[in-house]
Parts: structure tokens; sequence; C-alpha cells
């Protein structure tokens, strides 16, 4: 269960200066086991040839992944950070936003498994990505 108390504006300010600020990424919803967060497709997230860099949306997944398995545990006694990560690129975006919604898979006591979607506007699959997290002890 993630922590649903902290808000997404704190969230949201807190990456505001980090990858996922510099990228746009939004965080816009939080849910019991689940988050979600949108991210433009533009001349900051786009590769050479006008289309969605896939490094982009990998970003996009791991910053849902790692803010979720962070929410999902008691952040004064643990950290959660990234074991391995892979995503599978299965349609272009060429304008717009893109939306992630991480979904907790796993949540075991020294690691997490989470399961990211990104869509387009019109809800089509853009890329499935499986995130693993480890649970550190502080």
């Amino acid at each position: 269960m993630l922590n649903q108390n902290i808000s997404i504006d704190l969230l949201n300010k807190q990456s505001a200066n980090c990858m996922p600020g510099y990228l746009g990424i939004e965080v816009t919803e939080i849910g019991e086991d689940y988050l979600c967060a949108k991210m433009p497709v533009n001349e900051r997230t786009k590769q050479p040839f006008g289309l969605l860099h896939g490094g982009a949306s990998v970003v996009l997944a791991e910053s849902l992944g790692s803010l979720g398995a962070n929410l999902a545990v008691d952040m004064n006694e643990y950290n959660c950070v990234g074991l391995e990560i892979n995503a599978n690129h299965v349609r272009s975006v060429r304008e717009g936003f893109v939306y992630g919604k991480a979904t907790l898979a796993h949540a075991g006591k020294t690691t997490q498994i989470w399961d990211i979607r990104i869509t387009d506007e019109a809800g089509k699959l853009v890329c499935i990505s499986r995130l693993t997290m480890a649970v550190l002890k502080k």
C-alpha cells in the first residue's frame, strides 16, 4: 500500500531540479498500489528524427517506479533504489503527452517489482517496462 498522505505537489516540487523536472514529468495521481504521471513529447524528450526518445520513456518508467517504491516503505527506515529496468518500445509518438502508470507487482522484504505502462493521448500502448527495486535499511 502506497503512502497517499504525501501530496502530489510535494512530489513534483522535489523533482523540479532533477531528471524528471528537466523532462517535464508531472505526477498526476497516487493510488493504493499505483502511481501515474504525464510527460510532454517535445524538444527535451524527442530524438533527432522527431520521435519520442526511448530513453525518455525509460526515465518516465524509472521515475514512477522509484517514487512508488519509496512511497510503499517507511521512508524513515528504508530507501529504495533501482536494481534493473527493461523496456519494450511498441509505438512511436511525435507530439502531445505520454502517460505512465506504475503498478506494484511484488512487495517483498528486500525487493519490489513494478510494472509500468506508458500510453499516448489516444490510450494506445507506447512502452511496457518492468523495474526491480532494492529495499535497503538506512
